[in-house]
């Protein structure tokens, strides 16, 4: 069993140390900055990289990875938008099957790969036996990850270069080329809409931003503010369900269990007690901040950084010193 996980730009994706635990700590770390993303993985027992450049060639990868990786029964790719996109490919070139969006694989002494797959809105959680090779995707925050220890160091996994687009196709190649794609350029994602689960930072609201009696107009206003603020520090806007029901922000920025799992390097909670149906989509943040006026709350109790004060007043405060315009409507 081996982990295969995408890095990019020298960044582990998110759900990567999951996917390396529930595959024994075994892993191959490709993408951007592999070497330095597997530096940064903490529990491994075997540890390979393989630098294969910017961007995300993923019919190309595939095709490279068969002769690596063929004879290994089960691989394991996290979740995440890379992982969802190399996944299928890989699992075509190597004629397996896929079992996508588990929340638990194994294979047996048997040779068995048995996987747990949520359905229905994670109401039904099915099982599934699969007797012969497989690959699988593993949904970020589904599992624990072992406490960090001591591991070999990473060793290079030489891999052929990506093939390049020829200049000229024949009829044959240009199916083949059509199903992937040429990187002309990466950039850099807009923290404001990217993929909230991709953010590096995260900074959330909760009830505790909008004072009580606030109509739905000043919770937009002050969620707007939010974003803003965001944006200037570099992070993306997230949000409690309570926001979200009540039309402050929209249900993509929503993060618990009944909506994004994320895994920032910092995350800063404005006005969010820390109820364990929001906690629980956390994932393991780095650096957590808390502000709120109950010193005792759990997300202060959590926090790397308990500010114990207004979450709007402290928001508007931030808005003035960062050139962000202050609403009317949300002033002190």
């Amino acid at each position: 069993m081996l982990a295969v996980v995408v890095a990019r730009g020298g960044v582990l994706p998110l759900g990567a140390e999951e996917s390396i635990a529930e595959a024994d700590g075994q892993a191959l770390i490709i993408g951007g900055g592999a070497k330095e993303a597997a530096q940064a993985v903490t529990g491994a027992s075997a540890l390979w990289w393989s630098d294969t450049g910017p961007g995300l060639r993923a019919g190309a990868l595939a095709r490279v990875l068969v002769g690596v990786l063929a004879d290994v029964p089960l691989l394991l790719l996290p979740a995440s938008p890379d992982g969802r996109d190399l996944a299928p490919r890989l699992a075509a070139a190597l004629d397996r099957p896929l079992l996508a969006g588990a929340v638990a694989v194994r294979r047996d002494a048997d040779g068995v790969v048995r996987a747990q797959l949520p359905r229905l809105d994670d109401r039904l959680l099915l099982t599934v036996e699969c007797a012969r090779p497989a690959v699988a995707t593993l949904l970020p925050g589904v599992r624990a990850v072992p406490a960090a220890g001591r591991h070999p160091g990473p060793r290079e996994l030489p891999l052929p270069p990506l093939p390049r687009l020829p200049a000229a196709l024949s009829s044959s190649a240009v199916s083949a080329w059509a199903r992937d794609v040429e990187v002309v350029e990466v950039l850099e994602p807009d923290p404001a809409t990217m993929d909230l689960a991709e953010a590096g930072r995260v900074v959330g609201g909760g009830a505790g931003l909008v004072p009580t009696g606030s109509g739905a107009g000043q919770g937009r206003a002050l969620f707007g503010l939010l974003a803003a603020v965001s944006a200037a520090l570099g992070a993306s806007a997230g949000a409690t369900r309570v926001a979200s029901d009540a039309g402050w922000i929209g249900y993509d920025r929503q993060i618990g269990t009944t909506g994004v799992t994320v895994g920032p390097e910092l995350y800063v909670a404005f006005g969010i007690s820390g109820a364990s149906q929001h906690v629980s989509g956390l994932g393991s943040p780095r650096h957590v901040v808390s502000v709120n006026t109950d010193p005792s709350c759990p997300m202060t109790a959590m926090a790397d950084l308990g500010l114990v004060t207004d979450a709007r007043e402290l928001l508007v405060e931030l808005a003035r010193r960062f050139g962000v315009p202050v609403p009317e409507e949300v002033r002190p």
